[in-house]
């Protein structure tokens, strides 16, 4: 089974009202099997005009378990807790591709 990778183009206008989200998404993440990749770090474009101010990676087991992870109770709070914290969100889900590591 293929492994899945959640894509999250950020921007973030309020720093204090996003750390809640911040301390709550990860352990929801982890109980569902992610792992981060990406979390903010430095960028360069290399191709086209995408210009995403912040992009956050995170790889799970499958992507069942990351749509689970995305529908479950402990994703809905924590996605209350940005409300208001960024001026744009937005979160793509991706199969990878089914070959050996």
């Amino acid at each position: 089974m293929p492994v899945a990778y959640l894509v999250v183009e950020s921007q973030i206008t309020d720093p204090e009202a996003f750390k809640a989200y911040m301390a709550a998404s990860p352990a929801v993440a982890k109980a569902f099997g992610a792992e981060y990749l990406v979390r903010g770090g430095r960028m360069a474009v290399l191709e086209g005009d995408w210009q995403p101010p912040r992009l956050t990676v995170l790889r799970y087991p499958s992507f069942e378990s990351a749509k689970a992870m995305y529908d479950s109770p402990g994703y809905t709070a924590a996605r209350a807790l940005r409300h208001g914290a960024t001026a744009c969100f937005n979160m793509v889900l991706v199969e990878g591709v089914d070959a050996p590591v």
